[in-house]
């Protein structure tokens, strides 16, 4: 009787310790228990810590409440203003009720993942080139926004959406390419006008100083020539003014007037020397033409003898 009393001790022992290891859970902290019990939801979700069910009976399935991170696989669309574009995202959500993400959807992460990617090529159709490139967190706030809606019904909701990467065609890149070197080229020539024309404002009035004193061109002219020495070159070009040669020319016509002793007075100018007036010149006269006489001989007759010449004028009474 004893023995047998031992048997069944024993035996419930095993069978109590068969119950409770099957019956027996443990939750974690990041985690909710959902009970079903004969396929119906009993209560609430069960606390992280210990816990039993029925064995056979209850079911208990555990729910992640972390954030879970899901890459979107890359989405290719077209843009509003036709361009053939390639992106991908990252979605982070959480499941904040675990009871509806068990119930109300199959799997909840299958479903945000293809939610995800439907959002994703909507917002693509709806946007342009310009906002995918530089406008991202518009786009980010619109893509949350668009599964966050759908999301609230299945106990999950959408922390943050980011658009990691925005893939163009290589014919695109060298038109964008083009068009950024070329609004560089536009902004040099726009800087380097602004330089010579603050420039030219400066040597106006540099020359307007210098203008006033002729000296201070000397004296820039020097500073250049040392500067240019300064590179220790065999060769030294000297540019020349024209202004400081009239400078020079200005200041050579201008005699000094040198100082004579004391009480002397200063030199007349001298005499204006007149003149002489020019030799007189004879008159010419022609000389007859011989012609044979009239008896043959061929001996001219004497010339007549010449007249008185009057003298010429003296130069002065020309004048």
């Amino acid at each position: 009787m004893v023995q047998e009393l031992v048997t069944a001790g024993v035996a419930l022992g095993c069978a109590g310790v068969v119950y409770f290891m099957a019956a027996a859970r443990v939750i974690k902290q990041y985690e909710r228990g959902v009970v079903l019990r004969l396929g119906r939801l009993t209560s609430a979700a069960r606390e992280p810590g210990f816990t039993m069910i029925i064995p056979g009976i209850d079911r208990l399935r555990k729910v992640n409440m972390q954030i879970v991170t899901l890459p979107v696989p890359a989405q290719e669309g077209i843009t509003r203003d036709n361009v053939t574009v390639r992106v991908d995202a990252v979605v982070y959500f959480k499941v904040v009720d675990a009871a509806d993400a068990v119930i109300r959807v199959e799997d909840y992460r299958f479903a945000v993942s293809q939610m995800a990617q439907t959002s994703l090529r909507s917002i693509i159709g709806k946007s342009e080139l310009d906002d995918l490139l530089s406008n991202r967190e518009k786009l980010n706030q619109g893509l949350e926004l668009m599964m966050d809606s759908p999301a609230i019904g299945w106990g999950v909701t959408v922390d943050r959406v980011e658009i990691k990467d925005v893939s163009l065609p290589e014919t695109m890149k060298r038109s964008m390419a083009r068009q950024a070197e070329a609004t560089r080229d536009r902004r040099a020539r726009v800087i380097n006008a602004d330089a010579e024309l603050q420039a030219s404002k400066k040597l106006a009035e540099a020359a307007a100083a210098m203008s006033g004193q002729p000296a201070a061109l000397q004296l820039r002219l020097l500073q250049t020539v040392v500067a240019v020495a300064a590179e220790k070159n065999s060769t030294l070009v000297l540019p020349f003014p024209v202004e400081l040669l009239r400078f020079l020319e200005r200041s050579g016509t201008q005699a000094p007037v040198q100082p004579g002793p004391a009480g002397a007075e200063a030199p007349q100018a001298a005499a204006q020397v007149p003149e002489e007036p020019a030799p007189e010149r004879p008159r010419l006269t022609e000389e007859p033409s011989r012609t044979p006489d009239g008896d043959g001989t061929g001996i001219a007759p004497e010339p007549a003898p010449a007249p008185d010449l009057e003298p010429l004028p003296d130069v002065e009474e020309l004048r």
